[in-house]
């Protein structure tokens, strides 16, 4: 594997010299301040380039942009909503403009309305640390009783509901809106940033798109720019559904091994591929991780290595961000199925065989409380995460007899 590090450019707490610390060979980063659905000129990727290119004494840092994360699609394309059709050519657009300045590997997600989402982004562990979760009478406490979403209740179980109103009446003001502040934070990073407002004139767009529809509005779309991404031999890589389940009475389409195969079988193409997050799929119980990655492999492109724990082995369930050898995803296991996957390209001559991987998420821990990072991005815990995942692929490669 290839082991990667998300920075949020210029405002991101843990700097480039830090990345260089932790021993990164390559970096992963996006332009999150060009508003979604304009071009991403050559000059703005440039400048990031350059960003990442320097250490804060002007020395060379030897890092590089390596993979983009993300290239956010419009809610106008996911809808093929007005102007969808001018968003997808500045998305292609900013694919070339991506490819000549050595770019290939493109993370993005067809999540409606939301990016992940999160309950609480400092839940208190045991041991002192702090860690995002998804509580799901919370979530529907905000769903039900604080967006007040016409008919939200019928897609909780009575149990659940009836939690969500006991702990709606337990709320004062600032609970709730602390609340609300964490289930729309939206993309770590972005630009944008909704109101509740917002909110609601979003889910309105969506009152016409049901699953079938939105289904075919991404194969629409990955019609388009999949053959681009090939003609370009540069890889994009859907992220999943974060959690993997509807919300908000959404649908959701990335969330199972059947939907990326679905996904990846509407446009046959190499360059139509997965970014394997295993905290996300991690949070349905009939998602087999190690058993994705050996049957799926051969078109994952970027991976998101994190673990999570949750409370029942329902759809939908409660969960937190468990260390990255903690959880329920067996981690050893899926990074075995990785490196069978990155031989069986070495065999093949293939020239991707390195996957770019990413420490995803962390616990906050020792000086990353308090610091004020991106919720989920923190310096040391991710650094921890980092540590153990080389050692497990250590142990695995030394056993397999390579160094």
């Amino acid at each position: 594997m290839r082991q990667t590090w998300r920075w949020f450019g210029p405002v991101d707490p843990v700097s480039v010299d830090d990345m260089r610390q932790a021993g990164v060979q390559g970096v992963v980063s996006a332009l999150h301040h060009i508003p979604t659905g304009a071009v991403w000129t050559p000059e703005g990727i440039a400048a990031r380039q350059d960003q990442i290119a320097r250490m804060r004494d002007g020395a060379p840092s030897g890092l590089a942009w390596e993979v983009v994360e993300s290239l956010p699609v419009s809610e106008a394309i996911k809808t093929q909503g007005p102007g969808w059709r001018d968003h997808v050519a500045a998305w292609t657009q900013s694919l070339r403009n991506l490819h000549a300045a050595g770019l290939r590997v493109v993370c993005y997600n067809f999540m409606p309305v939301l990016d992940w989402t999160r309950t609480d982004l400092a839940w208190p562990r045991p041991t002192g640390a702090r860690c995002m979760r998804f509580d799901l009478a919370d979530f529907a406490a905000f769903d039900i009783h604080i967006l007040a979403r016409p008919d939200a209740a019928r897609d909780f179980p009575e149990a659940v509901r009836d939690e969500a109103a006991r702990r709606f009446a337990a709320m004062d003001p600032d609970r709730a809106e602390a609340l609300a502040a964490n289930i729309v934070c939206g993309l770590p990073g972005a630009a944008d940033r909704l109101s509740m407002a917002d909110l609601r004139d979003l889910l309105a767009s969506y009152a016409p798109v049901t699953e079938a529809r939105l289904r075919a509005n991404f194969d629409a779309f990955l019609e388009q720019v999949a053959p681009v991404a090939q003609d370009l031999e540069m890889r994009l890589c859907c992220h999943p559904d974060d959690p993997p389940f509807p919300l908000l009475g959404l649908p959701r389409i990335m969330s199972t091994e059947a939907d990326y195969a679905e996904r990846m079988a509407a446009v046959d193409l190499p360059a139509n591929g997965i970014t394997l997050c295993s905290g996300s799929l991690g949070a349905r119980h009939d998602n087999d991780l190690p058993g994705m990655m050996r049957r799926l492999g051969d078109r994952v492109h970027f991976l998101h290595l994190r673990n999570v724990r949750r409370d029942a082995d329902t759809v939908p369930a409660s969960f937190f961000e468990d260390e990255h050898l903690g959880g329920q995803t067996d981690m050893p296991a899926l990074i075995a199925a990785i490196l069978d996957e990155e031989a069986r390209r070495a065999a093949a001559g293939r020239a991707d065989v390195q996957i770019p991987m990413r420490p995803d998420h962390g616990q906050d821990i020792l000086d990353d409380i308090g610091r004020g990072g991106q919720p989920g991005y923190p310096a040391i815990g991710r650094l921890k995460g980092l540590a153990e995942l080389r050692g497990v692929e250590a142990g695995l490669a030394h056993a397999r007899g390579r160094s």
